[in-house]
């Protein structure tokens, strides 16, 4: 077993060579990549950061010559990152820690993001009590406020940098008792508006033979979704909930950026898509809301998390980018419409019901839809039962049509 340890050994060599004995202390082996562009490393790395330059495509005196730390940062994260996929591809790496600020966070979770998922990743940081969505991505990485900064060893820094390497030791040197079985893999998206749908439609996948991965459509989630189905992890796509497109085109808090529904049309992987939660843009606590959209109609889903409805135009233009993201699809691809209800709030008696507003997503959809693109339209709401069954029936079509249906 083998531990990579990414950090800049020009400023934080004493708190590497502490982390490194603790973790070879418990017999594990450790392979240090210095990543520091300022100064020579206070200890002998095993991969130089002459070496991690020459990876990014650029030389250490080049950096230091250039006197931009931003552009360093980035050459040094893009050459760890080559680095520690052949690390891994070798069998020479089995997890990866990084210690350090906001400079090698940044640098040591670029080369972490490059790993699949699965492999342990665990950064010590002074940024982890913030916004960690930069550093963690779409990936698995693991982050522990470091509480004081990483700056010499004391009683606080010791115990925190120990707790680290002993969880990495863990995760490396005990199997996770994980089943893998040989089933094809469906990538679903969910929202708690569109629940009932995703868990009925789940069921049947699985009852049909199918393994599925449920992504939280929260932005990441999405990004998370299009990153494996690049990979050939997932085989199949019931695109449930496809509203991060609304927080992307009107400025929500939870988009997924403009590649969202990219992922399955360029690798021709089967997918049946529906609207679920267009009916809505995310926001922060309600004094997070943009002034610009006072007036508008609001629920309150809880402290922390505001929707707003979306109105007749913005559902025209969603309809349009996404009949448009679809017919360029490679594979075989379905539109499903819930004509009576895109989520739980949007049907008759609850706070988004507004049929104009779906008239136009809807009306918008039927108008830029390529005619190789099968498009099923239900009376029902999302939520019901008969249109989760429809999504799970026309995948389960699609997969065993191509060949990769269990």
């Amino acid at each position: 077993m083998a531990v990579v340890l990414v950090g800049t050994l020009d400023t934080k060599g004493e708190e590497f060579a502490f982390a490194r004995d603790v973790i070879e202390a418990q017999g594990v082996d450790v392979h240090i990549i210095d990543v520091g562009v300022l100064d020579a490393p206070e200890i002998e790395p095993d991969t130089t950061a002459a070496e991690v330059a020459e990876a990014a495509g650029t030389t250490l005196e080049a950096l230091r010559d250039d006197g931009d730390r931003g552009e360093a940062m980035t050459a040094m994260g893009k050459g760890a990152a080559a680095i520690v996929t052949d690390l891994h591809e070798s069998g020479m790496l089995d997890g990866v820690l990084g210690l350090g600020g906001s400079g090698n966070t940044s640098i040591a979770t670029t080369a972490m993001r490059a790993l699949p998922v699965g492999v342990p990743k665990f950064m010590v940081s002074t940024m982890a009590s913030g916004d960690t969505e930069p550093y963690v991505g779409s990936s698995d990485i693991a982050m522990m406020y470091s509480v004081a900064d990483i700056e010499g060893l004391n009683q606080l820094s010791r115990r925190v940098i120990s707790n680290a390497a002993l969880a990495m030791v863990g995760m490396v040197t005990n199997e996770p008792d994980v089943t893998v079985e040989d089933r094809p893999t469906i990538g679903m998206t969910m929202f708690g508006v569109t629940t009932p749908c995703v868990q009925t439609a789940r069921e049947y996948l699985e009852d049909a033979g199918y393994e599925t991965i449920v992504f939280h459509a929260t932005g990441t989630g999405g990004k998370a979704m299009e990153e494996l189905i690049r990979q050939g992890i997932i085989d199949g796509v019931l695109d449930v909930t496809t509203t991060e497109w609304a927080d992307e085109l009107v400025g929500g808090v939870l988009n997924a950026g403009p590649d969202r529904l990219d992922a399955a049309a360029e690798t021709g992987t089967p997918q049946v898509v529906s609207t679920g939660a267009l009916d809505m843009v995310n926001f922060g606590p309600r004094d997070s809301v943009p002034d610009e959209f006072e007036g508008r109609q609001f629920h309150i889903h809880n402290p922390q998390v505001t929707l707003m409805r979306t109105t007749p135009a913005e559902c025209a233009e969603l309809g349009s980018i996404i009949a448009n993201k679809l017919n360029s699809a490679t594979g075989p691809t379905a539109l499903v419409l819930p004509l009576a209800g895109v989520s739980m709030l949007d049907v008759e008696g609850e706070e988004f019901y507004d049929p104009e507003a779906d008239g136009a997503l809807f009306d918008a959809l039927r108008e830029n839809i390529a005619s190789d693109v099968e498009l099923l339209q239900l009376e029902t709401d999302i939520n019901d039962e008969a249109f989760a069954r429809a999504l799970a029936e026309k995948l389960d079509e699609y997969m065993r049509a191509s060949g990769v249906g269990p």
